[in-house]
């Protein structure tokens, strides 16, 4: 493929679904290793550390280091300590992402003895909603909802509807983040994927130009379309959280679709695409 010069790869439902390789990607990871491509592993996982990742991905036989990693946890330290630098922060997020979560000031919700949340004095300044599972419970939204009202920001670090698990699909945070946003009447500010600074901190990354990347993902608007938006090519795979009924009622159209990331390579080879 004429002028790309550097690859971004969302990993589950791509590479891998529940950490588990999918048919030809490590193959193909390889090849592109060899090609010589630069390439970041960009996800929205909020279950793990980079370092945690790549560990994983290598015990599958991934050619992958933490350094080829940017998540929604590290760019979302990135976007604090840019925009709410020593802020309190109360983090909700199912997996323990703390190392990522470099100079942000993590406070636990407090309550007081009848179990209310305590008074402004103790309470953050920032809500954070990281990856949904048993940590969304109603008490840790319902302090959220009152610590929003009261005042703090919120930050998401995605608003996925759902993923994909070797069990089938699963509700993730976008399902609760829309009614915690409309009850408490704002809009949350959105780090990871499909926010545009997301995808400038991994070109920077990688030192290259949005004409010159692109962008590979199972989720045709968080990866595909936001990334076209942002200037990069975009690739659609259908792995992963691909639904048929998604593709068609999207608000635009892939550059490219594929059956898989085994495919890449050949995509890329493609005198003329």
């Amino acid at each position: 493929m004429e002028g790309i010069g550097a690859v971004l790869i969302d990993i589950d439902g791509v590479l891998t679904v529940s950490w588990k390789p999918l048919p030809g990607t490590v193959a193909a990871m390889e090849r592109l290793r060899e090609a010589g491509i630069p390439l970041a592993l960009v996800t929205n996982t909020t279950s793990r550390t980079r370092a945690s990742i790549a560990g994983k991905l290598v015990s599958e036989g991934f050619p992958v280091s933490a350094d080829d990693i940017l998540t929604a946890p590290a760019v979302t330290a990135a976007h604090l300590r840019e925009h709410h630098p020593g802020a309190r922060c109360l983090l909700i997020n199912t997996g323990d992402v703390r190392d990522d979560l470099t100079g942000v000031t993590l406070v636990e919700g407090d309550t007081d003895e009848d179990g209310e949340d305590a008074t402004d004095r103790g309470a953050p300044d920032v809500v954070i909603l990281g990856g949904a599972g048993d940590a969304f419970s109603y008490a840790a939204l319902n302090r959220a909802f009152r610590h929003v009202r009261r005042g703090a920001r919120l930050v998401a670090m995605h608003r996925n509807m759902y993923w994909r698990t070797a069990a089938g699909l699963d509700l993730d945070t976008g399902a609760f983040l829309l009614g915690l946003e409309r009850a408490a009447r704002v809009e949350a500010e959105i780090t990871g994927k499909p926010a545009g600074s997301f995808f400038a901190a991994a070109l920077a990354h990688l030192g290259v130009t949005a004409s010159h990347a692109l962008m590979i993902g199972d989720d045709v608007e968080s990866d595909v379309l936001a990334a076209q938006r942002a200037g990069l090519t975009g690739v659609l795979v259908r792995t992963g959280k691909y639904l048929p009924e998604t593709h068609r009622a999207a608000d635009g159209t892939p550059d490219h679709v594929i059956d898989s990331f085994a495919d890449l390579p050949a995509l890329l080879e493609r005198p003329g695409t």
